[in-house]
């Protein structure tokens, strides 16, 4: 299956560079804001990266000055005064949605790369993935209790299973907006770094993520993720499952061969 092309006024863009796949949302004008057009690009595109065995990680940052301020308000308060918010934010949502599971079950990483604003579903979409690397400038706006609404775009799935439930409902209900500092301290934010060294940081991050080979990557995020709500003795025959599964692959041979023949 050829990669999706990307036009530079699509939403969102592809760029595939050896294993590493980037993702740029491409809405800048309007901060990168999620509507219908580029929820559709993105389950595209994730759709495709998902079937994609070359690719091991995946970049998602955003164009202009921010990653993302969240759903698109423009479209979603017509929709409101119209009285058609279910039907409009159902469609929204069926394909944004479908976007955040594609990116939370592939067996790659993804990895977040966040300068300026994240706002309520930019927000949820900086930590859904599997790593966040965010610029010093970068601002965390949850936004959500403020108009009225609950979170969505992944926002309770990235960051609940982070820091908690306690810390979770501080950060969407009393905080106005938070620093990429306060993010780190909360385990929400692998890296951070200067704005200007983002786009180098983030290519060596995920070049580094990358030397995982894929058997190690596909079964360590599966692993990870069940294991807070798996039964002890599923979880360990499910480790047991991975890690055979691993070791009859050649990179494990070639791994194995290297170390010993080094101890010796």
């Amino acid at each position: 299956m050829p990669a999706p092309t990307s036009h530079p006024d699509d939403p969102a863009l592809l760029r595939i560079d050896g294993p590493i796949a980037t993702i740029t949302l491409n809405r800048p004008a309007a901060f990168n804001s999620i509507n219908l057009a580029i929820a559709q690009k993105l389950e595209q595109l994730a759709s495709y990266l998902e079937g994609d065995d070359a690719i091991r990680v995946v970049v998602i940052e955003g164009e202009g000055r921010a990653f993302s301020a969240g759903g698109d308000l423009q479209t979603i308060g017509a929709a409101a005064e119209a009285g058609t918010v279910t039907p409009v934010v159902g469609e929204l949502l069926k394909h944004y949605h479908a976007f955040i599971e594609t990116i939370r079950r592939m067996p790659k990483l993804s990895l977040s790369s966040v300068h300026g604003s994240a706002a309520g579903a930019g927000m949820g979409l900086a930590f859904v993935t599997d790593l966040c690397i965010a610029a010093e400038d970068a601002k965390f706006t949850p936004a959500y209790a403020k108009i009225g609404v609950s979170p969505d775009g992944g926002s309770t799935v990235g960051i609940v299973g982070t820091v908690g439930s306690r810390r979770a409902l501080q950060i969407f209900l009393s905080e106005d907006n938070f620093t990429a500092q306060q993010a780190y301290e909360w385990g929400l934010v692998a890296k951070i770094v200067p704005a200007t060294e983002l786009k180098a940081a983030t290519r060596q991050f995920a070049e580094r993520l990358a030397q995982n080979p894929p058997a190690a990557i596909a079964g360590t995020k599966s692993l990870v993720y069940q294991a807070a709500t798996t039964p002890v003795k599923q979880q360990l025959d499910a480790e047991e499952h991975r890690i055979v599964m691993a070791m009859n692959t050649e990179e494990f041979r070639l791994a194995v061969k290297k170390f010993t023949s080094k101890s010796k």
